[in-house]
């Protein structure tokens, strides 16, 4: 019934962050709106939103031990070239990690927001492959 259909991201320069995203995430334009801007990415169903604000506002939340959590992360097939890519292109980011099943890094856009980037190993029960498994027995 119910599913993802968009994520709102804050940015405080709507035009700068319109270039950024399409130049280092390759998201496509859907449309524009007074204040705001809608993509798809390529692959998958979930729309990306940028939403101008007048000050920086966080992407990511306090969790135990002081340690910060993103609202949501963004999925790929080789953590690898990823990394190397947003790198390339300029992009601060940190090393990548492993966390059991799973191996991620973070990146920072031009208004510093975090956002996480994950790439769950083929047997993670939160792999792609694995949750399609998983909604297709529940028909």
């Amino acid at each position: 019934m119910f599913q993802v259909g968009s994520v709102f991201v804050p940015v405080t320069d709507l035009e700068k962050a319109r270039d950024w995203y399409k130049n280092h995430l390759g998201v496509k334009e859907i449309d524009t709106w007074e204040g705001g801007a809608g993509f798809f990415f390529p692959q998958g169903f979930v729309q990306f939103g940028l939403i101008e604000v007048t000050e920086s506002q966080p992407t990511e939340f306090v969790i135990e031990k002081g340690n910060n959590n993103c609202y949501f992360n963004f999925v790929v097939e080789d953590i690898e070239a990823a990394h190397e890519k947003l790198n390339v292109g300029g992009v601060r980011t940190t090393a990548i990690e492993s966390f059991g099943a799973m191996r991620c890094f973070d990146f920072f856009d031009p208004d510093n927001n975090t956002f996480s980037v994950v790439d769950e190993d083929p047997q993670s029960p939160y792999h792609k492959e694995n949750v399609k498994k998983q909604q297709d027995g529940m028909t």
